[in-house]
């Protein structure tokens, strides 16, 4: 209240976002809901908290289609390095919907008989046979002990989805809208204007 400016990505958005899918749903109709945005103006935790709480909201509440990917704050820009990062979100948020399957198959109660309580478990065929459908396995999240991590360049989530992107755009044919080639101005990797598009 205090700038009247829209706020994208406050916790009240994701609740209406929840409630319109429940009315929807009620009168059977496909609902589209914006979630997984955020309010920050560049791919930081501020961006990764709101856009995954939202969109973790809305797939919960069995939303059919989300919309607005690539925005940041608040509608007024557009990043392809943020869409980098809600790629690797939705892959997170459509794992937690897919769920796990409990039956005798995948409970394995007999290598676990085998193993006993302090056995291990993870040179067993049951464990090899399942782990690739149950762990889902994120292309940008950093996972590696802390040595391996500072080995590998210490490189944090943003530089993550520019090098992403970057490897998206050189898959990607050439594409130059209205005819135009070449960078625009725009602004650098931290939001300052000017320095070019990344």
């Amino acid at each position: 209240m205090r700038t009247t400016h829209t706020i994208f990505r406050r916790p009240e958005q994701a609740l209406m976002a929840i409630a319109m899918t429940q009315m929807g749903k009620h009168y059977g109709l496909p609902v589209y809901v914006n979630v997984g945005l955020t309010d920050s103006k560049l791919p930081d935790g501020q961006a990764g908290m709101e856009a995954g709480m939202s969109l973790l909201c809305g797939a919960l509440a069995g939303a059919d289609i989300f919309g607005h990917l690539g925005i940041c704050g608040a509608d007024q820009g557009t990043s392809l390095v943020m869409l980098m990062l809600q790629h690797e979100l939705i892959g997170y948020v459509e794992r937690v919907l897919r769920g796990f399957t409990v039956d005798d198959e995948t409970l394995g109660l007999d290598v676990i008989r085998a193993g006993g309580h302090d056995g291990s478990f993870l040179a067993e065929g049951h464990t090899v046979r399942h782990f690739k459908q149950e762990l889902w396995f994120p292309q940008l999240l950093d996972r590696r002990f802390w040595a391996d991590w500072l080995e590998r360049g210490a490189t944090d989530m943003y530089e993550r989805c520019l090098a992403a992107k970057a490897q998206a755009a050189r898959r990607a044919p050439a594409h130059a809208p209205g005819g135009r080639t070449g960078a625009r101005a725009g602004s650098d990797r931290r939001g300052r204007p000017g320095a070019g598009v990344r």
